[in-house]
C-alpha cells in the first residue's frame, strides 16, 4: 500500500485577532498512481499521515485535469461509500448490482459498499478525453458497514445562494439548512462552492463538526489564510462560520462532519476495523467469491489484490 508522508505546517493566525481561535493546518496533496494506471495524474488529499479522517471522509483523490484514456477494471470495496463528483469528461460506471451509468458534470454518483461490492470505471470512447473529477470515500459506521450494497444517482441537488454572486451545491449531507437527497449514514457535508472574482461571503458551520477546504479552480482566502489548488486546509472543529474571499473566479470543495467515532484500518480499497477483517476481504476477492459478485459487461478481467504487508495492519491514528 502506498504510504502517505505529506508534511504538515500550521498556518499562522491573524496577529491582530483578539484570540487565537481553533488551530488550522495546511496539508499538501501527494501524486500517486490510480489503480496501477501510472499514466494518470492523481493527487491525494486524504488520508494524510497526521489526518486520517475529516468527519467520516477518509479519502479524497483528484484525477485531472488531463487528457487520458481511463480503464479501471473491476475492483472491490468494503466498509465505505464512494462519492464521485465529476468536473469534466464522462466516465462509464458499472457495478455488481447491475448499475450501468455514465458519470458526468453536475450529477452525483454514490455507491455504498456495505459488506462488499465491485465496480469498474472506463472513460467514454476509445480515444483519450479531457477528464477531471473528485473521488471521495466516506467510512461507514458500525451499524451500516456490514449491510447490503447500494447505488444512487442524483442530478437535482440543492443550491444555496451565499450572496455576492456566490453559490454552494450541497453534494451530500447538509449545509446551512439545505439537505442533499443522497443517503448518508453519519452527520456530514460535502459541498462545491463557487465564488466570482471579488466575492466575500460568510459561510455558516456547525461548531461541533470538523471541516476542511480544498480549492479546485483558483485560490481562496479562508479568513486570513490563502489556500491554492494542491492543498487542503484543515479547519478542525469549534467554528460557527468562516469568511471566504476570492480575487479570481474560484471553485472549492468543503468537507465536514461530526468527528467519526471509530478508528479505521484502511488498506487498498477496503475500510475495516482490524487486520483480520481486511485479510478476509482480500482472500474473498482473490477467490472470486460471491461476496463481491460479478460486474456485468466484463469477463475474467479484474484488478488483483496486492500482497498484504509483512506487518499487521493497525488503525490510522490522528495526530492533529
Amino acid at each position: 500500500m502506498t504510504r502517505f508522508d505529506a508534511e504538515t505546517a500550521p498556518v499562522d493566525e491573524d496577529p491582530g485577532a483578539a484570540a487565537p481561535g481553533p488551530r488550522r493546518v495546511l496539508l499538501e496533496a501527494r501524486e500517486v498512481p490510480l489503480g496501477g494506471v501510472r499514466a494518470m495524474s492523481v493527487h491525494r488529499f486524504l488520508p494524510q499521515r497526521d489526518l486520517p479522517l475529516v468527519g467520516a471522509w477518509c479519502f479524497l483523490d483528484r484525477f485531472g485535469p488531463q487528457r487520458t484514456r481511463m480503464r479501471v477494471e473491476p475492483h472491490p470495496h468494503i466498509g465505505l461509500q464512494t462519492v464521485t463528483w465529476p468536473l469534466a469528461g464522462e466516465v462509464h460506471h458499472r457495478d455488481t448490482l447491475g448499475s450501468d451509468v455514465v458519470i458526468e458534470r453536475g450529477a452525483l454518483n454514490i455507491m455504498t459498499s456495505g459488506a462488499g461490492i465491485a465496480h469498474s470505471e472506463y472513460s467514454v470512447g476509445d480515444d483519450p478525453i479531457r477528464l477531471d473529477a473528485l473521488q471521495l470515500w466516506v467510512a461507514l459506521p458500525e451499524d451500516r458497514r456490514h449491510g447490503p450494497a447500494d447505488f444512487e444517482r442524483h442530478d437535482d441537488l440543492p443550491v444555496l445562494d451565499l450572496g455576492a454572486g456566490a453559490q454552494a451545491t450541497v453534494v451530500v449531507g447538509q449545509l446551512a439548512g439545505a439537505v442533499s437527497p443522497a443517503t448518508m449514514h453519519t452527520p456530514i457535508v460535502g459541498a462545491e462552492i463557487r465564488l466570482p472574482a471579488g466575492a466575500i461571503v460568510d459561510l455558516p458551520l456547525e461548531a461541533a463538526w470538523e471541516y476542511a477546504i480544498v480549492p479546485v479552480f483558483g485560490s481562496v482566502r479562508v479568513d486570513t489564510d490563502a489556500v491554492a489548488p494542491g492543498a487542503l486546509l484543515y479547519l478542525g472543529d469549534g467554528r460557527s462560520g468562516i469568511r471566504l474571499s476570492a480575487s479570481e473566479e474560484t471553485t472549492l470543495f468543503l468537507l465536514g462532519g461530526e468527528p467519526f467515532g471509530d478508528e479505521i484500518v484502511m488498506w487498498w480499497n477496503f475500510v475495516g476495523r482490524d487486520h483480520a477483517e481486511i485479510e478476509a476481504a482480500r482472500e474473498a476477492w482473490e477467490a472470486a467469491s460471491d461476496r463481491f459478485g460479478h460486474v456485468p459487461g466484463h469477463g475474467d478481467e479484474r484488478i488483483p489484490a496486492p500482497p498484504l504487508p509483512h506487518v499487521r495492519l493497525t488503525p490510522r491514528r490522528r495526530r492533529l
